[in-house]
């Protein structure tokens, strides 16, 4: 029989087995530069018509560490990518927003992307 050491069992309790609980969340998003323009309404010169209103949400429980530092580049490029499986030109009016609640001791955070999509004329 394997005889095992108290502190290999801590390592694995408090490195290896959160990042097995993490999977792929990890993977930083796509910068948002690459895709579609956002536009603000004093942006938009040409004539314009919207394809439909975007929103995007992601729930968490407990830490979402790879989209605390920059959720707005998570929003904006989670608008895009929708944008442009709709063929949209642009997006409008992005707002990025998020809230955090606690669950008994589980904590829990919901982002929320919205926006508009455009095709111009």
């Amino acid at each position: 029989m394997i005889k095992v050491c108290n502190s290999a069992v801590l390592f694995i309790l408090l490195f290896i087995f959160p990042m097995l609980l993490n999977g792929c969340s990890t993977a930083a998003p796509s910068s948002y530069d690459d895709g579609l323009p956002i536009l603000s309404q004093e942006e938009l010169i040409r004539p314009y018509t919207k394809l439909g209103r975007i929103q995007v949400t992601r729930e968490t429980f407990g830490s979402d560490y790879s989209l605390t530092p920059d959720i707005k580049a998570w929003g904006l490029a989670a608008l895009q990518q929708k944008g442009e499986i709709m063929g949209a030109d642009a997006i409008m009016l992005p707002e990025v927003t998020g809230h955090t609640t606690t669950y008994g001791i589980i904590p829990s955070a919901e982002y929320r992307a919205t926006g508009f999509a455009i095709k111009f004329k």
